[in-house]
């Protein structure tokens, strides 16, 4: 019998992580480009400088509203034809509001681009953010708030912002805003938040793909570069400040099975010089089924299916006015949950006693360096990146960097990181589970004073 010869490996290349190439618009648009041939998908993401902090008070989620209405109708199409034009070009076109911008995202086949680019100028330039589409918009999300609620993911998560910050900022709210604030957005509290802040000479287009046969810099003229707008201006950033003394919060959900666990304090962003060992160590910690909160609390204990920990950037700013979130989630059954989180602290005092192991260090490193080319294969995944970049105030060469840092970082250093990062007198824990079968059990602990809140 004869079989298809076996395929062999080809020869190791060097990859990096793109750098791209940098210029501004006669309308003040900044624009990073990135030439990635054979990346037949283009992928846009425009940045407008429009972050939560801005949205007047009473009105939370408006700038979620204003985003989600870019979409729907411009001075030339109504809603439905924005849509079918979009799909006439193979285009999908998405949006959503951060804390620290409202960010587009565009994807459409490169021969397509001139036309979907278009579509985009329009719906920055002249959105028709017309009354029944706002009020549509609005409903949906009130829609949307109960089922959020009923999540236990997204309660803890509420409820963790909410202990973390003052609740006179921003950030202890919940970002796409609660029933009372959405309910009172109309039409003209979008287009006031529009024209007060948006405008291409604070705004940034990141555009990644094959331009082969494509005059990208007249498409741009033609397209981004007729939306016009007033003059930048600048915005004072105030520093996160957060409350991470140690305690528990249980938000009651009577005759709850599992128990959703969600432990969060502030920590460094990456313009910091200890973000690379952090994010390291974090990996070793929980990044993955082979992590030790994994290992003892899923392999060993069996009281979850898995436990993570992570650092999500909340804000990142190149003054030192940016923060981290570092945290640690997952879920335990019910009667579990005093054992569990028991077990969860003697691992992060264990990691402060006897740090990580070389072992645990090289295949972090390898999990983390050895597989971005493969992360990076998408036009839409390095645009992404590029566009956190921006978001972030980061240097263009960035992630490149980042990946070298990565690579040097040692078992010492990552380890020093990752335990000043959870200290297990500053964590912030949230259970959303059934009060009266946890509170005791959680109270003998003696991680922090318990609270009990309705759920």
């Amino acid at each position: 019998m004869d079989f298809h010869p076996q395929p062999q490996p080809g020869d190791a290349r060097p990859w990096a992580f793109p750098e791209p190439a940098r210029q501004t618009l006669g309308n003040g648009l900044t624009v990073l480009r990135c030439d990635r041939p054979g990346q037949q998908v283009v992928a846009v993401e425009v940045l407008l400088d429009s972050p939560l902090d801005v949205e007047p008070a009473g009105l939370d989620g408006v700038a979620t509203i204003m985003a989600r209405a870019f979409s729907e109708g411009t001075d030339k199409h109504t809603a439905e034809e924005f849509a079918a034009e979009l799909e006439r070009c193979g285009a999908t076109l998405d949006a959503h509001a951060d804390h620290p911008c409202v960010r587009i995202s565009l994807e459409v086949p490169a021969s397509r681009l001139p036309k979907a680019l278009g579509l985009l100028a329009d719906a920055l330039r002249a959105p028709a953010f017309a009354d029944s589409e706002i009020e549509r918009l609005v409903r949906n999300r009130l829609d949307e708030i109960p089922h959020e609620t009923a999540n236990p993911g997204r309660r803890a998560a509420k409820e963790l912002y909410k202990q973390l910050f003052p609740a006179d900022v921003r950030m202890s709210r919940p970002r796409q805003g609660s029933e009372e604030t959405v309910a009172a957005i109309d039409s003209a509290a979008v287009r006031a938040l529009y024209e007060k802040n948006v405008r291409p000479a604070t705004a940034t287009a990141v555009i990644v793909g094959d331009f082969t046969g494509v005059d990208v810099d007249a498409v741009l003229a033609d397209t981004l570069g007729a939306w016009t707008g007033g003059p930048a201006t600048p915005r004072l950033v105030p520093p996160v400040t957060a409350d991470d003394s140690g305690r528990v919060v249980i938000v009651d959900r009577p005759g709850a099975v599992q128990t959703q666990v969600l432990i969060g304090r502030l920590g460094a962003d990456r313009h910091d010089r200890v973000w690379p060992a952090q994010v390291l160590g974090t990996y070793c910690l929980g990044g993955t089924l082979t992590s030790r909160l994994d290992r003892v609390l899923r392999e060993e204990k069996g009281y979850t299916y898995g436990v993570r920990a992570f650092a999500q950037v909340l804000r990142s700013t190149a003054n030192g006015t940016g923060a981290a979130l570092l945290g640690i989630s997952g879920s335990v059954d019910t009667a579990s949950t005093g054992p569990a989180l028991e077990d969860l602290w003697k691992v992060l005092r264990t990691l402060a006693g006897e740090g990580l192991t070389d072992a645990e260090r090289d295949v972090a490193v390898q999990n983390l360096v050895g597989v971005a080319p493969l992360k990076y294969e998408t036009a839409g995944a390095v645009a992404g990146t590029l566009a956190d970049q921006v978001e972030q105030e980061l240097p263009d060469d960035y992630q490149g960097l980042l990946y070298q840092r990565l690579a040097a970082t040692g078992t010492v250093e990552a380890t020093a990181a990752v335990v000043n990062a959870f200290p297990v007198e500053r964590l912030v824990t949230v259970l959303v589970g059934d009060a009266t079968q946890i509170e005791e059990p959680v109270k003998a602990l003696g991680i922090g004073a318990v609270t009990v809140v309705s759920g």
